[in-house]
């Protein structure tokens, strides 16, 4: 009678979080706490493969040395398959603790908000001026 192999437990899973321009964390973890649209879930590395919108919020990983750590995240997708982790989002902030993570975020989405805010303006001069070009066009038709 032949043994059975035992199958060898995976003690982490592999997290990539990916941001356009960047990865944001590429390590082994031990655990995931996240986020999404019907609320808070912890992946496993023995866990079922699994797909999830993420809201904004704060996701918490505990890496190799069981240390827990954060990111933030805005809108985003996470999908588990097999012992992989990829999330997917615009906008991402890692942190070694809640406090330092709020200041880097604050920061971060200020910047970004007066970023926006000139875009905006540029956007409305632009618009002002393809307007008036019009105008000027019809002007020149009816003269």
């Amino acid at each position: 009678m032949s043994e059975a192999k035992a199958v060898p437990e995976r003690s982490f899973l592999h997290l990539k979080i990916l941001l356009p321009t960047e990865i944001l964390v590429e390590q082994p973890v031990r655990q995931i706490l996240a986020e999404g649209d019907s609320g808070w879930f912890c992946l496993l590395p023995r866990h079922i493969d699994f797909v999830a919108s993420l809201v904004p919020s704060v996701l918490v990983f505990h890496d190799e040395d069981d240390a827990e750590r954060f990111v933030a995240v805005d809108e985003g997708v996470l999908v588990k398959c097999a012992g992989e982790v990829l999330v997917s989002t615009l906008r991402g902030a890692v942190g070694s603790d809640l406090e330092r993570l709020r200041d880097i975020v604050e920061a971060t989405y200020l910047d970004l908000d007066e970023h926006e805010r000139k875009a905006r303006t540029a956007l409305s001069r632009l618009e002002a001026a393809t307007l008036r070009g019009f105008r000027e066009l019809q002007e020149l038709g009816h003269a």
